[in-house]
């Protein structure tokens, strides 16, 4: 079960660590998945380690043929699927190498002409900056840090002194203490650039609140504004940026590339699955623990310390044979759990169109599959699938089902690809209320009550109505 929740792109790392602790497991780099498939003949090792009867010395119990023939490493069917995705899956990920968001600010430190002190504590402001580029440390709290852990006396004048230079760096707004010192930093870069945003100024500066809950004619009416002027505004805060070291040095927070477990091909109207052959390791017992075993057996002359060097390397034998197996039937349950969700959802994975995902739980895949429901759970929170319309995490294909008018039983995936369809046409002058949303919907034939709607709404990360509301 934990191998199954490892990541396809973990997995290397995995079988690396199990390579180190247990010699007797190793890579066949020579195999290719034309030279056979793995055959069903691993046991657990429970037979070879069973207790010797009383009397009988554990040694003599010892029977090495299942540990000298040959074939207990050949390689597993899935290996020997077509894969149309080989060449791209054995491909080096490429690696980002850009300057990190804080390398961009240590760079532009060094331009500053500063004190051996300043320096000192410029540098713990920086390292205090998270990464959407905020200082959430307040300056008080900075004076403490740098007295406690660095030993620098300092006020908290020359700690604010030194701030006010670093939310001169690039990319403007960075060290701001909250979201509205952080546009205004922003909007008087612009204005030092010669751009006209003084009236953008006074709406954050009075009326931040106001611009947050979208109360515009509040704005207008306090700011003396026309429509026009007042659009003009909205346009010049809403292109601000909220978040000004999001955007910077990705590969220093560690950014992620989704590795797809499985392809999934449309051949002329006929699905076909692929397993990722990063899941398929060619792993073998290492020919030197086997000759170490034929020594053994072709000896006449067995002592206590022949026996005991032989126990240890049959335990070895016995583990990297439990670990082939266990990742063995870690691919067969991939793919079973994938196949049967495929087939369920075989008219998504042709089309790509979210209204014909039909309704589908975790118990559908694991009565189909002959799997607990733990286990198919496992699969879809943590394995992804590519298609020819994007790479999806299992678990998006789930949901429950919804009744028509026709009695017919529908995905929820499908009311809500409906009701995010509706809200993207609505007028962002006039956003559709729940209430709203709910009649449209009942209008369509869903059986749908105004509180399941704004449930949907808010899975769906979609503000109410006044939220939505926009100045056209």
């Amino acid at each position: 079960m934990k191998l199954l929740q490892v990541p396809t792109a973990n997995l290397e790392e995995r079988i690396k660590e199990e390579m180190e602790e247990n010699p007797a497991l190793e890579l066949d780099e020579g195999k290719h998945s034309d030279e056979g498939e793995m055959k069903d003949e691993f046991t657990d090792g429970s037979d070879s380690l069973e207790e010797p009867e009383h009397g009988q010395d554990e040694y003599d119990t010892i029977d090495v043929s299942d540990y000298v023939h040959e074939g207990d490493d050949d390689i597993a069917d899935y290996k020997t699927r077509e894969d149309h995705y080989g060449d791209d899956e054995n491909r080096q990920l490429p690696i980002k190498t850009e300057t990190s968001f804080y390398d961009t600010l240590e760079n532009q430190l060094g331009l500053l002409s500063l004190s051996d002190k300043e320096r000192q504590i410029a540098q713990h402001i920086i390292g205090s900056i998270d990464e959407d580029g905020y200082l959430r440390r307040d300056t008080p709290a900075l004076v403490d840090d740098l007295a406690f852990r660095q030993n620098i006396e300092t006020t908290a004048e020359e700690v604010e002194s030194i701030i006010q230079k670093i939310q001169q760096f690039d990319p403007a707004g960075v060290a701001a203490r909250d979201l509205t010192e952080c546009l205004l930093l922003q909007l008087r870069r612009q204005k030092q650039e010669g751009k006209d945003v003084d009236k953008a100024i006074l709406a954050i500066e009075k009326y931040f609140d106001e611009f947050t809950k979208k109360h515009y004619e509040k704005i207008q009416r306090g700011l003396g504004l026309t429509e026009d002027e007042l659009r003009d505004v909205m346009q010049q805060i809403v292109k601000l940026n909220p978040k000004p070291g999001g955007n910077i040095g990705a590969v220093n927070k560690a950014e992620s590339y989704v590795v797809p477990d499985f392809f999934i091909l449309n051949n002329n109207g006929k699905l076909e699955l692929t397993l990722n052959s990063r899941n398929a390791p060619e792993l073998r017992i290492s020919e030197g623990y086997r000759d170490m075993m034929k020594e053994y057996d072709r000896g006449s002359k067995k002592d206590k310390q022949q026996k005991e060097a032989v126990l240890f390397i049959k335990q070895k034998i016995d583990a990297a044979k439990w670990f082939i197996d266990a990742i063995r039937q870690r691919q067969h349950t991939l793919l079973d759990t994938m196949s049967a969700i495929m087939e369920h959802q075989e008219e998504f994975f042709l089309t790509g169109d979210e209204t014909t995902l039909r309704p589908m739980i975790l118990k559908d895949i694991a009565e189909k599959t002959n799997l607990d429901i733990s286990t198919v759970s496992r699969v879809a929170n943590s394995k992804f699938v590519q298609t020819e319309f994007g790479t999806y995490r299992l678990k998006f294909f789930f949901s429950e089902s919804l009744s028509t008018d026709s009695g017919e039983e529908v995905s929820t995936r499908e009311v809500k690809k409906i009701l995010t369809d509706l809200i993207e046409n609505e007028s962002k002058k006039h956003p559709y209320s729940d209430e709203k949303l709910t009649e449209l919907l009942q209008e369509k034939g869903y059986n749908i009550a105004r509180r399941t709607v704004a449930k949907y709404r808010e899975q769906l990360n979609i503000p109410v109505a006044r939220l939505r509301k926009e100045l056209v």
